[in-house]
């Protein structure tokens, strides 16, 4: 593929079929290309990796999974190299486009599969989420994301890379399809409580008009008849948990793919390798203490949410990035955004993103959060706040 026509973020077209009575009949859905599709190659989003791979002998069963209950595969779609950045940006296979803003980045590393939807090629795009790889494009590209529980969906037949924080997702344009796709995926749900905790940390560290238009929607949430809780979440502020989530993610993502690119010192984007080179200094001594801060702030917001409250933040801080920023500017948005995203990554909470609203003439995302096991009914939430008419676009 020419790297500058990603286009809608496809990277391969594929056809097949899923079973024809299933609840997923008639909905198209397009595979990020981290997660296996028989008799094609996982390329990882690095062609080096694409070139030493064969092609998969079998459907991951997130795959398996869409196409028993119906749902037709037309194709894999691009990611950030070795799903490294919440960009969207890969220098070998293109830069999808932002159907919602065509002048803006499209959010990464799940990028392909956000920009089929938002473009109307696919009603489903799976996607994985480590640092927020699906709740920052649908922010971005003004659609449904679900960050499921940790842990609940298999990672089977996935290309890894951060074990204790990696999962997958995926993106909708609608509360209803996210909810069918959510039937067939998810276990049954425990339920929630209504109340809804504004996380002012999060509307802190967001831009101004970020807050205001996610400010007013919460207070839209609580006129519905939602009991309401401000409060900041975290004593030790969010820059605690960036540093506790990025020393854990650059600890295992050096131990995932260390040997292979010592072994065979594939050609990388520039920023790809700094990264990871960074990632190759995180200590043992440092990642253990990190380790235990994310327990002791696991088990703090485990009993936050243990009643079936949800927390309520922006998705992003920030609009997409124009596609000309600077290396720069990027790096500022990354470290603003993994602030709040390390958030339900460090606990392995579920977190949906749902558009609610514009700035700038770009959409802005609404999170919810809420505690392991209660995926379902967060999607169902999500559904009536929409149908309601309680979160607009």
């Amino acid at each position: 593929m020419d790297p500058q026509d990603a286009n809608n973020g496809m990277m391969a077209t594929l056809n097949l079929a899923g079973e024809p009575d299933g609840p997923l009949a008639g909905l198209d859905a397009v595979i990020k290309d981290v997660f296996d599709v028989s008799g094609t190659v996982t390329s990882f989003g690095n062609a080096t990796w694409a070139r030493l791979h064969p092609p998969a002998l079998a459907d991951a069963p997130i795959v398996s999974r869409l196409r028993e209950a119906g749902a037709r595969i037309i194709g894999k779609t691009i990611t950030v190299e070795f799903t490294f950045g919440l960009e969207g940006q890969n220098q070998w296979y293109g830069t999808p486009l932002n159907p919602a803003a065509p002048d803006r980045l499209p959010g990464g590393s799940s990028s392909g599969s956000a920009s089929a939807v938002a473009s109307g090629l696919a009603a489903i795009g799976i996607g994985s989420d480590t640092g927020g790889s699906v709740r920052i494009p649908a922010s971005y590209c003004g659609l449904f994301g679900l960050r499921p529980s940790y842990g609940l969906l298999s990672l089977a037949g996935a290309a890894r890379y951060v074990p204790s924080l990696d999962v997958a997702g995926w993106f909708a344009r609608d509360a209803a399809t996210m909810q069918r796709v959510g039937d067939v995926l998810l276990p049954t749900s425990l339920a929630l409580s209504g109340e809804i905790i504004v996380v002012r940390e999060a509307f802190d560290n967001a831009n101004p008009d970020i807050a205001a238009v996610i400010g007013a929607v919460c207070d839209r949430i609580a006129a519905a008849g939602h009991p309401r809780r401000d409060m900041k979440i975290w004593s030790q502020g969010l820059d605690d948990l960036l540093t506790t989530q990025s020393l854990i993610h650059g600890r295992e993502a050096w131990q995932s793919l260390g040997p292979w690119l010592e072994a065979h010192a594939p050609a990388m984007a520039e920023i790809t390798a700094t990264r990871l080179r960074g990632a190759s200094t995180v200590t043992l001594a440092e990642v253990r203490g990190a380790r235990r801060n994310r327990e002791m702030f696991r088990a703090h917001i485990l009993a936050l949410l243990a009643d079936g409250a949800v927390l309520a933040l922006p998705s992003s801080p920030c609009i997409a990035p124009r596609r000309d920023a600077d290396r720069a500017t990027l790096n500022a948005v990354r470290q603003q955004t993994l602030k709040v995203t390390a958030i339900a990554g460090l606990a392995g909470l579920a977190e949906v993103s749902i558009p609610a609203g514009t700035s700038e003439g770009c959409p802005v995302g609404l999170s919810l959060i809420a505690a392991p096991g209660r995926d379902q009914a967060l999607l169902a939430l999500a559904r009536s706040l929409v149908d309601r008419g309680v979160v607009t676009r």
